[in-house]
């Protein structure tokens, strides 16, 4: 999924890869690593036991990504207040003990959901201006260049001939 934002009079294209933790795509989830300069670690607030995973995900975050990333830890389904089993405390502690951001959000209503690619863009923006982030180097996960246009992305798609 990609996504185009503007942030502080930037425009901003985020990448978003979704692996939804499932072991069977672990072996393709470090590829994915590797010029990352944002991850987002989401636990549901109704299960302990994903509370539980975060720390290796985390773990292998900071293994396997350069040391400028920015980690997000989510809480999702805050729809379902009702079956909490991870205290907002809770979370927010293991956040700042990480040096982490954190924020808790509701899928299913679309609670939080901009925030969290908005709060990371902006640091990202950040980064990236105080030299924190070296566009120049691929690792760095972040590139800079234009979008184009809604008038090139149209003639583009009225030249385009067809094949065979």
């Amino acid at each position: 999924m990609a996504k185009n934002i503007e942030i502080l009079d930037r425009k901003i294209r985020i990448q978003v890869w979704d692996t939804a933790g499932q072991e069977s795509f672990r072996a393709i989830t470090r590829s994915y690593y590797k010029n990352s300069a944002c991850a987002v670690i989401v636990y549901d607030i109704t299960n302990r036991q994903s509370f539980y995973n975060v720390e290796q995900w985390l773990k292998e975050v900071k293994e396997m990504c350069n040391k400028e990333i920015i980690i997000v830890l989510v809480g999702n389904k805050i729809d379902l207040e009702d079956n909490r089993k991870v205290s907002t405390e809770e979370a927010q502690k293991f956040a700042e003990e990480n040096k982490i951001n954190f924020l808790e959000t509701s899928a299913l209503n679309g609670d939080n959901i901009d925030k969290i690619f908005d709060n990371s863009a902006k640091e990202l923006v950040n980064k990236v201006e105080n030299g924190e982030i070296n566009t120049d180097f691929s690792s760095s996960g972040v590139k800079i260049g234009k979008f184009p246009t809604k008038e090139l992305e149209n003639s583009l798609g009225k030249n385009k001939k067809n094949c065979c």
